[in-house]
């Protein structure tokens, strides 16, 4: 693992709050010039520190105002079981995102969708399908208290 100095981390805080910044902004807020900085920025991309740059969209404006987690158990898992759930979640586009998880459950979904009625079409339509489905336990967010899209470094 490559040692990041403290501006390393300086870059990947401020970028983490906002990736727009142009190289002369960035280096402003680091307090060095544009080249270091640049060169800096590559080289933690390079190394895969920094995986993509995006837009974190709203919900709201874009009708997916219901965001659900599911707690999904297989019926039993074994390496085939597990990458053949794994490739049918991913061609899901309303699960945005899927982990999987020790202890009662097997994957936690994170799913949005604009309303009640499209996440039960969701789930009798797509997930439900899954042969390998044993149960599902879904937690409907009724607010949002905190989203950070970033790490604490």
């Amino acid at each position: 693992m490559d040692v990041l100095d403290s501006i390393d981390l300086q870059i990947l805080r401020t970028l983490q709050k906002n990736a727009k910044l142009t190289t002369k902004e960035l280096a402003d807020a680091v307090h060095l010039t544009p080249t270091p900085v640049f060169e800096r920025q590559k080289r933690l991309e390079r190394k895969g520190y920094i995986k993509k740059y995006v837009a974190v969209l709203d919900p709201d404006k874009l009708n997916r105002s219901l965001m659900v987690f599911c707690q999904v158990k297989l019926k039993q898992i074994n390496r085939e079981i597990a990458d053949d759930f794994q490739r049918r979640i991913i061609r899901i586009p309303e699960i945005t995102e899927c982990y999987n998880t020790s202890g009662t459950y097997d994957y936690l979904l994170k799913i949005r969708v604009a309303d009640m009625h499209e996440y039960q079409q969701l789930v009798l339509n797509k997930i439900g399908t899954i042969e390998s489905l044993a149960s599902i336990e879904s937690t409907f967010v009724m607010s949002e208290v905190k989203q950070a899209n970033g790490i604490n470094i």
